[in-house]
């Protein structure tokens, strides 16, 4: 999940809200990057986290008592299984941008986790085999893989609040047109992103979110009993052309 602290207490936001925040946004991306595994593609975007139901696990506190955010979290072989078992029982192509998204993300911590570097080393195997049988050059996965570490970068910098005031910009990641790409907050309080990457001159998304004012919680189930009782915000962003 991911926790924002504020004022009122911490904002929550699930991993699938998040994905499915990423989702929309890549449904709004220009034409051209469509294939003929559009929508395969889509859903790789919005269920690329769907193995992180949150309130089925117990680690969901930190030593401290507050929910634990998602970038605490190191690599969990039991969630990265899941991710694939749950992708290939859609289809090769999701498992395969799924499998590339786990590289992405745990890649580095390899280097120092044996078991975490055998994980990824069977999944570099899967992801050639993959990409031969569905007829794929490394070249088309990396471009759509793209799309979606796009996606899921943008949506990450909504639900974690890091879009800026007064104009600055931040990085959001290279899309696949190979361009680096900045969301920028106007004055108005809607967002561009420079260089503009979207079909249309301007749309709207959005997420779920809850807060929890508790700060400390005595275990899982009280946490996992305030989650379930909070009240559900829906937060809006509008998009337009710079």
């Amino acid at each position: 999940m991911i926790v924002n602290y504020t004022e009122s207490g911490w904002e929550v936001i699930t991993q699938r809200a998040h994905g499915l925040l990423a989702a929309q946004i890549a449904q709004q991306w220009k034409h051209y990057i469509r294939s003929n595994r559009w929508t395969e593609l889509l859903l790789a975007i919005a269920e690329h986290d769907d193995a992180q139901v949150e309130l089925e696990r117990d680690n969901l506190l930190t030593p401290q008592g507050g929910p634990i955010d998602f970038k605490m979290k190191v690599f969990e072989q039991r969630h990265c299984t899941q991710t694939i078992d749950f992708a290939l029982s859609k289809s090769r192509y999701i498992a395969l941008l799924c499998s590339m998204h786990l590289d992405f993300v745990y890649g580095t911590e390899c280097i120092h986790n044996v078991p975490a570097r055998k994980f990824m080393q069977e999944q570099k195997n899967l992801q050639k085999r993959w990409r031969k049988e569905l007829g794929l050059t490394q070249a088309e996965a990396e471009r759509d893989y793209r799309l979606l570490e796009w996606c899921d970068a943008l949506s990450l910098l909504l639900c974690q609040q890091e879009n800026q005031p007064e104009a600055r910009a931040v990085e959001i990641s290279k899309g696949p047109d190979n361009k680096e790409h900045r969301l920028i907050q106007s004055a108005d309080h809607t967002l561009t992103v420079e260089p503009w990457p979207f079909e249309s001159s301007g749309f709207e998304v959005c997420f779920e979110t809850r807060l929890i004012p508790q700060l400390r919680f005595k275990n899982a189930a009280a946490f996992r009993s305030a989650f379930l009782e909070a009240a559900v915000t829906e937060k809006r962003w509008t998009f337009k052309r710079g």
